[in-house]
């Protein structure tokens, strides 16, 4: 009787190696959520710098470049794809040189547009 006892103290469901592996689960989702945290706080800091009251110029520029996908025609934009957080934006192609609002647009040949 008294190794039933035992046995089920042991290996049972609230037995002592059942208590290790909820400790282990525990310690599991704390370290979780001290990550998700951070992650949280970095978000809340890159907001508040969007806020419109008072928009941090850098911040407006570093995000209308990358929803945009711009660059100057002198820089060179490296994107780290396999760092952590790093944002993933698909290949686009630069900017124009001019810059004008004609050279983004279309051209069409000069006879297309006939029919």
């Amino acid at each position: 009787m008294l190794g039933y006892f035992v046995y089920h103290a042991v290996q049972g469901d609230r037995g002592i190696l059942a208590w290790r592996q909820v400790d282990q689960q525990i310690a599991l989702a704390e370290s979780a959520l001290q990550e998700v945290s951070s992650v949280r706080r970095q978000l809340e800091r890159r907001v508040t710098l969007l806020e419109p009251a008072h928009i941090d110029p850098d911040m407006l520029e570093e995000r209308a470049r990358l929803m945009l996908n711009l660059q100057r025609p002198d820089e060179v934009v490296i994107l780290n794809a396999g760092a952590k957080g790093a944002p993933i934006t698909p290949a686009y192609p630069t900017a124009p040189d001019d810059r004008t609002a004609a050279s983004m647009v279309a051209r069409l040949p000069v006879g297309a547009a006939q029919n």
